[in-house]
């Protein structure tokens, strides 16, 4: 079943639609037709094996005449054809409880094909596949995120709004802010499906360069790189990388 993130956050109950084999209802999963009687097959004397003798060794096969059961059905049901089991069509209901991701099982019980001559019925597993989110990536029980941030608001400092999973957060941009820079929202991430604390969602900054500037915009962003050229305190990460390729060179 693949289901979106938010459902897969708060649990959803899901319909689904299969087809299976379900015991047949004319003669109750015995394969033969109502009063008719079941024989011991005469093949394998109703041990459902044939013994066949392999030079020194004897070898014990499935009996081809009564498929293993040893018993010969007289009158086979007519709606299943002797299989005692048909081909149905269900609608059930899946409850997706909350924190489940991809790869986790859900087990519905009782839900899955008959069992041979009238045997009990097994389970039916819904495995889940949770989407990829426009917006949140997912790790365990964290979300991630990135926020283009203006190189304004990242050199003055301010303030954003942060999309989470319950509604916007705003939260305060630092003076200086430089990319991957992370703004960490305690208990804003997934409470997993198996118990234990919520996770946290953690907003990486990314610091977004303006395009198609105007020509005074250009003249004055020039004015202003030059007024910080050279200043080891306003571009200490430029600073640092000139002096380490130095360095390289010099060595």
């Amino acid at each position: 079943m693949t289901i979106s993130l938010e459902d897969a956050v708060r649990g959803v109950t899901e319909k689904i639609a299969i087809t299976c084999l379900d015991t047949c209802s004319s003669c109750g999963g015995t394969g033969a037709e109502e009063h008719s009687k079941l024989m011991t097959c005469d093949a394998c004397g109703g041990t459902g094996q044939v013994r066949m003798q392999q030079g020194f060794f004897s070898v014990a096969q499935t009996c081809r005449k009564c498929g293993g059961s040893g018993q010969i059905i007289s009158h086979p049901c007519k709606t299943c054809g002797g299989q005692g089991r048909v081909e149905k069509r269900k609608t059930l209901s899946v409850k997706i409880p909350a924190g489940v991701d991809t790869g986790d099982r859900i087990r519905l019980s009782g839900e899955g094909e008959a069992g041979l001559n009238g045997g009990p019925s097994g389970d039916l597993f819904v495995q889940i596949k949770v989407l990829a989110h426009d917006v949140f990536e997912r790790d365990g029980k964290h979300l991630y995120c990135e926020a283009p941030i203006s190189f304004v608001d990242a050199s003055l400092g301010g303030e954003i709004q942060i999309p989470t999973l319950e509604g916007k957060v705003k939260i305060k941009i630092p003076e200086g802010t430089q990319t991957g820079k992370l703004f960490r929202l305690r208990g804003k991430g997934i409470k997993p499906v198996r118990g234990g604390s919520t996770g946290d969602l953690l907003c990486r900054a990314v610091i977004e360069t303006p395009q198609n500037l105007s020509k005074q915009q250009k003249e004055l962003l020039k004015e202003f790189n030059k007024s910080i050229s050279g200043n080891s305190k306003q571009n200490p990460l430029k600073e640092e990388w000139f002096s380490k390729v130095k360095s390289f060179f010099d060595n």
